[in-house]
């Protein structure tokens, strides 16, 4: 009698449906889908007793490396049944731009309604706190995990099977273009006021922008000259 072949650590955490313990946060025109981290660390427990986790720290016993020009980053390493691997994460603000310990400014651009225009603008970075880096650490433990297998498939976009990634790109491409004929159906510069600002996701595609931007101009009132 044949016996059974015993299923390695990878597909028995890949084989797990992790959806009921996630959360979709909104991070600038993006939508991330983040795992619970103690879901995450109990479930593997519960398979792998002897699993363990380690937070990198520097020689003053900071969980964090820094580098003063490009940021803040975190690492872990994750041990299940005697195979480690290790995993890093930057310390990022709410636009996805490396935080550093102090707060610092780059050039961005930003929509004016009034000139109908995307014009340059100075944006900041604010410091990061420990705040930033324990949650950056605990996101790059979940991350860890997902190397083993577990919740792999919810890295839209960097992880994702090759069909799903090709099938959501071109949803996406869709939905801008359903947006660009609504915005080139509106009958008044009220209307496209009210296009542009129902199609928030959208705001930051070029194709949406410039369709706003060209119907802005078709209805704007002609300056009257002066006298």
């Amino acid at each position: 009698m044949a016996t059974e072949q015993k299923k390695s650590v990878f597909a028995t955490l890949n084989d797990i449906n992790v959806n009921g313990h996630t959360e979709k946060l909104k991070q600038g025109s993006a939508e991330l889908t983040y795992l619970s981290w103690a879901w995450a660390w109990a479930e593997v427990k519960k398979l792998y007793p002897d699993a363990t986790y380690t937070i990198y720290k520097d020689e003053q016993k900071r969980p964090y490396m820094e580098d003063p020009d490009l940021g803040l980053m975190c690492y872990t390493t994750v041990t299940i049944d005697g195979m480690t691997h290790e995993m890093w994460l930057p310390v990022l603000d709410g636009a996805n731009k490396a935080m550093r310990r102090t707060a610092y400014k780059y050039p961005g651009k930003k929509y004016n309604p009034e000139t109908r225009q995307m014009e340059a603008c100075e944006k900041t970075v604010e410091a990061a706190t420990m705040f930033d880096i324990n949650k950056t650490i605990m996101r790059c433990l979940v991350k860890n995990l997902a190397m083993f297998g577990l919740g792999l498939y919810i890295y839209a976009g960097e992880d994702l099977p090759e069909g799903d990634v090709i099938a959501n790109e071109q949803a996406a491409a869709n939905a801008v273009d359903e947006a660009v004929k609504e915005m080139e159906a509106a009958k008044d510069l009220k209307e496209v006021g009210t296009i542009w600002s129902k199609h928030k996701d959208l705001q930051a595609n070029d194709k949406f922008k410039q369709a706003c931007i060209k119907m802005g101009q078709k209805y704007q009132q002609p300056q009257q000259p002066k006298q």
